[in-house]
């Protein structure tokens, strides 16, 4: 089979799996068969194929499901079928002699033109019987694996160029790329130079008279940022918009100097478990129209965003309002059967509905095409499925709205870590965060680490300071001394830390770097000494700084480490770095992972202040707290010495 020029062997999204080859096999299916299931899987994209199980795509006829929808489909077919005026059935006998499609099978003979098997991006919704349009398309083996059996394998993730590739072939003049973003690790699920791969429209830039559009090869193609499962950020909605501006700075920063002088109007923060500002991005997607292409890496919330924004159950955009008011203009006792104008009567070239049969009939589809065809446009179709598994959808998954208005693309995610590797196999889900946590607060003093899993571990370097950890992580944590931290890490002796890493991995873990605490968050972490409602003082006043950053593990999670250090001792040069920057003596900290990778680090968000276990109030309190123990020793010490000397003189 050729293979197109360019594109990534590797990953081939669009070539149909029943084919032909040199080992022995089979009998091919025949084309009737395949035209009772559906062409492609409605949950990750792949080829409907029968004949290797271990790939995307394929369904085994002994599930109930596929024989349930494969009996109500050639049912409905022949109702169908049957409901057809005579009329209409030679003018397609006719049509069918003409196109020399006489070997039809016999479930399809007779159908209209206007059949939404026989048409390709046109549905009949009245044609179609009940039966037909109640039954869930099935989805694939392995979808139904992943979906019940939390099991499966990820296919080979595509590359850049692929996804380039793949869009280049876009049948819209407009089209609009929707970069996806995960708010667990953000920035790290940036793809770098993802405007100058596709060809998009640059970034508007902040002088206001400056270009908002480009045309490349006379298509227009504009990128917005959509960062998902905000909700993982701050329990409420208010909270997450505040954190705008913080979110746009860190994004310009991961960007480079392409984004120096942008004005990133376009960054969204959603959520779609809780529904936050999923509404506007599905509006816009309606009027907008034409392609939209949903870009990321794997397991950054694609599929189930796809879910929430995209416009189901819309047709037309009709203004009721308006249609109020002319109603209520018009004089129903003056209209006439003259003056109702038919409807019009639906203009399908036969040509372009018997390419569908010619292309199942032939067992394969286009060699070089690396998009699918559209498949047939529903009202409330079947949306991709949502599983943690990196790798799930197979193929680019499309869908129609608005008659024809556009559609919604998800693409395949990019590789985004490959740290499951060093995972074993029960414990993979774990690394995906799934709710917002509330973290508990780790005390490292000198000599001390944090062990997360045993898979990475953070050393303080700075002698005398204690740090403050908050891992935002659904990995258990463990504070132990450094010496026995590090046997542990490096699998040289046993302990009963749980841990999650594969046996054999220990001599694999290496350091990922150092990091500076070097973001002042001492107006925050004060508490009434700055607070307006309090002492209000000036965080110049105060003789100490409170430092912070947060450590970055990808696709995963983030760690906020919190130190206290005196202004003094901070303002105070290194020597050894004193001819060079005169920085200061900032706190540092060092990282090990597996192969010294997945580990960045980023300005403080400061999240705990906002999801951290708040104290009680005392109106609220179940319990009577204790009471403070603090100097009762020493006062039951000096009320004893009192009562001896009396004692002795008596």
């Amino acid at each position: 089979m050729r293979r197109r020029r360019g594109c990534d062997s590797s990953f081939q999204p669009c070539r149909f799996l029943v084919q032909t080859s040199n080992a022995p096999h089979q009998p091919l299916p025949s084309p009737s068969l395949l035209l009772d299931l559906p062409r492609t899987c409605p949950g990750c994209g792949a080829f409907t194929q029968i004949r290797d199980s271990s790939n995307p795509g394929f369904y085994s006829i002994n599930r109930k499901s596929v024989n349930a929808f494969v009996a109500q489909r050639r049912h409905a077919l022949r109702e169908a079928g049957e409901r057809v005026t005579s009329k209409r059935e030679q003018e397609n006998q006719a049509g069918s002699r003409n196109l020399g499609l006489e070997g039809l099978p016999d479930n399809l003979k007779g159908l209209p033109c206007s059949h939404p098997v026989l048409v390709q991006g046109h549905t009949d919704f009245w044609a179609v019987p009940r039966a037909e349009r109640s039954t869930p398309t099935p989805v694939c083996n392995r979808c139904h694996d992943l979906l019940h059996h939390h099991a499966g394998v990820p296919i080979v993730h595509p590359t850049l160029q692929s996804i380039q590739e793949i869009i280049a072939e876009s049948p819209y003049k407009y089209n609009h790329i929707y970069h996806v973003l995960d708010a667990a690790d953000f920035p790290l699920s940036v793809i770098p130079q993802l405007q100058r791969y596709l060809s998009l429209s640059p970034q508007r830039s902040q002088n206001r008279r400056a270009k908002t559009s480009r045309f490349y090869h006379g298509r227009k193609a504009d990128m917005s940022f959509i960062i998902t499962r905000s909700d993982l950020l701050a329990p409420r909605k208010e909270q997450v918009d505040a954190m705008m501006p913080y979110l746009v700075e860190v994004l310009r920063e991961a960007l480079g100097s392409s984004a120096k002088n942008a004005r990133l109007g376009n960054v969204r923060c959603v959520s779609s478990k809780r529904g936050w500002w999923t509404k506007t991005i599905k509006e816009d997607i309606w009027n907008r129209g034409g392609g939209g292409w949903m870009v990321g890496k794997v397991n950054v919330g694609k599929s189930n965003l796809f879910e929430c924004i995209f416009p189901k159950g819309r047709k037309d955009d009709i203004n009721f309002k308006a249609l109020r008011e002319v109603a209520g203009q018009v004089d129903v006792d003056n209209i006439t059967t003259q003056s109702l104008k038919p409807l019009p009567e639906l203009d399908i070239d036969p040509l372009r509905a018997s390419q569908p049969l010619l292309e199942l009939e032939q067992g394969h589809l286009e060699e070089d095409a690396l998009l699918p065809p559209a498949p047939v446009e529903q009202l409330f179709p079947v949306m991709p499925i949502v599983s943690s598994m990196p790798g799930t959808t197979a193929s680019p998954i499309r869908l129609l709205f608005g008659g024809g208005k556009g559609e919604l693309i998800d693409l395949p995610g990019l590789l985004r870590s490959n740290l499951g590797e060093y995972v074993t196999d029960e414990h993979k889900s774990d690394l995906v965060m799934q709710h917002r946590l509330k973290p508990k607060q780790f005390v490292l003093k000198p000599g001390q680490s944090l062990l997360l899993g045993c898979l990475i571990r953070i050393t303080p370097k700075t002698p005398g300071v204690t740090v403050l950890a908050y891992p935002f992580l659904p990995l258990q944590s463990h504070v132990t001394s450094t010496e026995k931290a590090i046997e542990i890490h490096m699998q040289r002796q046993p302990s009963g830390v749980p841990s999650i890493t594969k046996p054999g991995m220990g001599d694999k873990m290496s350091s990922a770097g150092t990091f500076q605490l070097k973001w002042d968050v001492t107006k925050k972490r004060a508490g009434p000494l700055t607070s307006p409602a309090a002492v209000g003082l000036n965080t110049k006043v105060l003789p100490f700084a409170v430092l912070s950053t947060d450590i970055l593990i990808e696709g995963c999670g983030w760690i906020e480490l919190v130190v206290q250090i005196r202004k003094r001792e901070l303002e105070s040069l290194d020597q050894s770095n004193q001819g060079e920057n005169n920085e200061p003596n900032f706190p540092t900290v060092e990282v090990f992972s597996p192969e010294g990778k997945h580990i960045s680090a980023r300005r403080p968000l400061s999240a705990w202040l906002l999801s951290g276990q708040k104290p009680v109030s005392p109106r609220k309190r179940t319990v009577r707290p204790r009471r403070s123990m603090k100097g009762v020793k020493k006062a039951l010490k000096l009320s004893r010495r009192q009562q001896v000397p009396d004692a002795g003189g008596k």
